[in-house]
């Protein structure tokens, strides 16, 4: 495979805030951004609350991440399920007086609708994220804690 380039910008707004934007995620035909209002998470001094900060993006790249690669994998092998979601938490603390998101922790829950197919859903949970380009590329621990629930 070649490689890719992904194009993020980030301007200074005011204060602790700025903007996030990506010149592949503009809408030409209605003129829209995508462009994200980002922040200094209120733990810090001048941080702001309710405004998505590095911390929360870091967060939010490694379950999104999961959660496309199970999508990608699952429609691969043809698994059939009814919904899945993703909680996740990042663990922010200082180590060797640096801070770093030193783990973050995945909880994927996915629905399926044959009992039959709970150990191969949770097999390929676990190939998702082995596989996980994020969880890859990153130094911190990634642990999860996988929910399967049959509705039929």
């Amino acid at each position: 495979m070649e490689k890719h380039t992904y194009n993020v910008n980030v301007r200074w707004t005011k204060d602790r805030k700025g903007l996030l934007c990506s010149p592949e995620l503009h809408n030409k035909e209605t003129n829209a951004s995508n462009c994200l209002e980002v922040a200094t998470p209120p733990e810090f001094p001048g941080g702001m609350p309710n405004i998505w900060s590095p911390e929360h993006l870091f967060t939010a790249a490694v379950s999104s991440c999961l959660m496309t690669t199970f999508l990608a994998i699952a429609e691969f092998s043809k698994l059939e399920y009814l919904s899945f979601k993703c909680d996740s938490r990042g663990i922010l603390e200082k180590v060797d007086g640096k801070f770093v998101i030193s783990e973050v922790l995945l909880f994927p829950e996915v629905v399926i609708a044959d009992e039959a197919k709970r150990e191969r859903t949770e097999r390929i949970l676990e190939k998702s994220e082995k596989a996980c380009l994020i969880s890859n590329s990153i130094t911190s621990k990634i642990t999860m804690e996988t929910k399967i629930t049959v509705q039929n």
